[in-house]
């Protein structure tokens, strides 16, 4: 079959170079490097951002995106993910399962293994919220909270490491601010985020020898499906937005955009970290303190 010649032109010969050292590939000239990524809770809200914006910076540095989007079910929002992201020229698939399962984490990663030949980021973003105080869980309920938000994110963790190993992958989790200030009335919310943030932190370590890079994003507080009956009180978004310094409430893309970079090639020598995206609210807690000692008279 005859093939079209392509003349590419001297600048974007090194746009290609600039970017196939960010992202080493050889296939790269080609258009055969490919960004294979799994993505739990990506049906929706800050998941659903990240695989779109995951899908969009591969294709703008000349990289084929291959996503697995994990939900809870099938469901239309995650068929939307799907084929928005096969739209855009990229390849996705749905995968579902209670990571509240022991058997379900590895089964996602067998199934996206499978179907791209490999992995090369694991973004371990599914998580339950359910408030209350910490003496009024029963057993049920805190097993409940840690299987979703801490078992599940260490058995994806756990099952990606092989194949992140072989590719020199990384891996990114979603905590929250909860996990790193304690939340009274979240529940066995904030103990299981601290927790899982630990767990990425020490897995950074005993991953990087091994070319592994593993991050934490902590979310202030956002707009998603999970949030979204509380900020239908008016009162309720005015007041949050008055004590957060930027004035507003998040919005998915803003958690994205920073997923995005973590597993990117831009994010190269950034491993064990736990960035928070909160507009600036936790470094403001002093700020809400009335008034200011001095040692003047």
């Amino acid at each position: 079959m005859n093939r079209k010649s392509t003349r590419i032109s001297q600048p974007m010969i090194s746009i290609i170079f600039w970017y196939s050292k960010l992202f080493p590939c050889e296939l790269l000239l080609k258009g055969e490097c490919a960004m294979k990524a799994l993505v739990s809770g990506g049906s929706s809200g800050i998941g659903a951002a990240t695989c779109l914006r995951i899908a969009e910076a591969a294709l703008a540095r000349g990289v084929h995106p291959m996503i697995a989007v994990c939900g809870h079910e099938t469901n239309i929002s995650q068929e939307h993910v799907v084929r928005s992201i096969q739209s855009m020229g990229g390849t996705a698939i749905a995968l579902a399962g209670d990571l509240a399962d022991p058997e379900v984490p590895s089964k996602l990663v067998e199934a996206a293994v499978a179907e791209f030949g490999g992995l090369d980021a694991l973004v371990a973003n599914a998580g339950i919220a359910s408030p209350a105080a910490i003496c009024d869980l029963s057993v049920e309920d805190w097993d409940s909270m840690f299987s979703v938000n801490l078992r599940g994110p260490w058995l994806l963790a756990k099952a990606s490491y092989p194949h992140l190993r072989q590719s020199r992958g990384t891996a990114c989790f979603t905590s929250s601010m909860s996990g790193q200030l304690p939340h009274a009335g979240s529940g066995a919310y904030s103990p299981s985020k601290a927790a899982l943030t630990m767990l990425a932190q020490t897995l950074a370590l005993e991953w990087a020898p091994d070319g592994i890079r593993v991050n934490v994003v902590s979310p202030g507080m956002t707009h998603t499906r999970m949030t979204e009956k509380m900020y239908e009180d008016p009162q309720i978004k005015k007041a949050r937005e008055d004590i957060i310094p930027l004035a507003r409430i998040g919005d998915p893309t803003d958690i994205a955009n920073v997923i995005e970079f973590l597993v990117s090639p831009l994010a190269g020598y950034v491993t064990g970290q736990d960035i928070c995206v909160d507009g600036g609210f936790t470094k403001s807690i002093l700020s809400h303190i009335p008034g200011r000692p001095s040692s003047k008279s």
